[in-house]
């Protein structure tokens, strides 16, 4: 089974991905790392060589098919971008049989796992203040909202809000395995 994590940024789909796969003894990739290694460049730069989003997501698509190619992905978690239903993307997951999980979280939450990286994907250690929490706070509803029309094409959606890190991991295992046979 091939399980591909999406969701706004910072809504968890690394931490509760590697976590999951390593519960399920599967591999995880993140596929922000995939592409940086595919390319050899951080995603920034990428991006920056990219006419469009549109553009940008083609070429990391290119990545994704790269990664879907190698043995070690027959059973996998992937950890995509908020964009992960857009574009190419779902035709290639759908293509690998694998299974779309958007993982929904409350703006407050999100905000409070926020991390900022540099052009070359260095994490950046920053302090927000009141001011710049609001500014964000309203960012991540207007991604919410943004991608959440995209997010209908995912095969499942689990919230997590108000939950721990096991506590969301556990939900995601136990949707799978109720509504895809997934063994644990």
């Amino acid at each position: 089974m091939k399980v591909f994590l999406t969701g706004v940024s910072c809504v968890g789909k690394t931490t509760i991905g590697a976590k999951l796969a390593s519960l399920l003894g599967y591999p995880f990739f993140d596929l922000d790392h995939e592409i940086e290694t595919f390319f050899g460049k951080p995603l920034e730069r990428l991006q920056a060589e990219c006419l469009s989003k549109q553009a940008f997501r083609k070429k990391a698509c290119q990545a994704l098919r790269h990664l879907l190619a190698q043995d070690q992905t027959e059973n996998c978690v992937v950890a995509l971008p908020p964009s992960g239903l857009m574009g190419e993307y779902p035709r290639l997951i759908k293509k690998a049989g694998g299974i779309a999980v958007v993982l929904e979280d409350t703006p407050e939450n999100i905000l409070a796992r926020i991390t900022f990286y540099d052009a070359d994907s260095q994490p950046i250690i920053n302090k927000l203040t009141e001011h710049e929490q609001r500014y964000y706070l309203r960012d991540i509803r207007l991604d919410i909202t943004y991608f959440n029309r995209t997010y209908r094409k995912a095969d499942v959606t689990v919230d997590i809000s108000g939950l721990g890190l096991m506590a969301s991991v556990r939900k995601v295992r136990d949707v799978l395995v109720a509504r895809y046979g997934l063994r644990s």
